[in-house]
């Protein structure tokens, strides 16, 4: 059963329900997010958004998601670890060349709470930026000691404690280079963007494959914790054939929350902003609102430490 129909059927039992009244809560939840709060983890949470794939939402679903967040009274921060920048531009965070940034931090010759700025999207979210250097960090890293572990121990040398966050989203380039291996030993969680579509499908072997091998040998703590449908076309069969065999295949780690396709998503990195800024009100914001309380709800209900220095 989707997420819509489970709020349709709880919705209906409700004196007054109509459509329409439902679409309102929810744009409500997104307009007035003062009076619709998210629960905070009951520890950080470190999060890589992976997916070799191009095209298929990863950027856009971390920037809003992390946006989504943070406007709802959880701290949240976007590492971009994409050399083309794209998350750096649409939190409005500047990443030109000489821009403190996360290749410093990769290099240790800044401490990663140095380069981390607040974004335009929100005051409790934070961006560590990507420049154009980024692109040769892979080269450089290759001749150095622990390569696989520098992002780790950026993160890990106090600058999360003293940045406050409850959240940390690592955006990934779309490949399987040294630079998300990086964001894999890093984190341990990994959220996985599937465009609703055949092509989106191939290719996602390789990366579990990936992923695996980073466990086994670098991060043992690491696990594929959520997917996310993204581009969801309800006019066609293929989203909801792809949908049923993502949600046959991986059960609960998939979001009920689906992302539709959206011009307005589209859009709003063209404006240096997430879809929640751009337009609050459209589809595709409040589906990532959603997206992000469902994260967040689970979050709230893990008992264990998921971090990997035990805050």
């Amino acid at each position: 059963m989707s997420q819509r129909e489970m709020l349709h059927n709880v919705s209906r039992e409700t004196p007054g329900w109509t459509p329409i009244a439902e679409e309102a809560e929810r744009a409500a939840r997104v307009l007035h997010p003062d009076r619709h709060r998210m629960p905070r983890p009951t520890h950080r949470r470190v999060l890589t958004v992976a997916n070799q794939k191009g095209g298929v939402g990863k950027t856009t679903s971390t920037v809003n998601i992390a946006a989504a967040l943070a406007m709802h009274g959880v701290r949240a921060m976007v590492i971009d670890l994409d050399p083309q920048g794209n998350a750096s531009t649409a939190l409005g965070v500047e990443h030109r060349l000489g821009t403190p940034s996360v290749y410093e931090a990769l290099l240790g010759e800044i401490r990663l709470a140095d380069a981390a700025v607040r974004s335009t999207a929100s005051p409790d979210l934070l961006c560590v930026p990507a420049t154009i250097d980024l692109a040769g960090a892979e080269i450089e890293l290759v001749s150095m000691v622990a390569r696989e572990n520098r992002l780790k121990q950026a993160l890990y040398d106090g600058s999360l404690a003293e940045l406050g966050v409850d959240y940390v989203f690592v955006d990934c380039p779309p490949s399987l280079g040294l630079l998300t291996v990086n964001a894999l030993v890093a984190a341990s969680e990994v959220l996985i963007p599937i465009q609703c579509e055949y092509y989106a499908l191939e290719g996602l072997g390789q990366l579990l494959s990936n992923i695996d091998l980073v466990r086994s040998h670098l991060n043992t703590a690491l696990h594929v914790s959520t997917i996310l449908l993204t581009m969801y076309d309800g006019r066609t069969k293929l989203a909801d054939q792809v949908t049923n065999e993502v949600r046959g295949h991986f059960g609960p780690t998939v979001l009920r929350t689906v992302i539709p396709r959206s011009v307005k998503v589209s859009e709003a990195p063209g404006y240096s902003q997430t879809v929640l800024a751009y337009d609050p009100g459209s589809r595709g914001a409040m589906s990532y609102v959603d997206a992000a309380r469902e994260i967040a709800e689970r979050g709230a209900r893990m008992d264990v430490p998921i971090d990997q220095d035990g805050r």
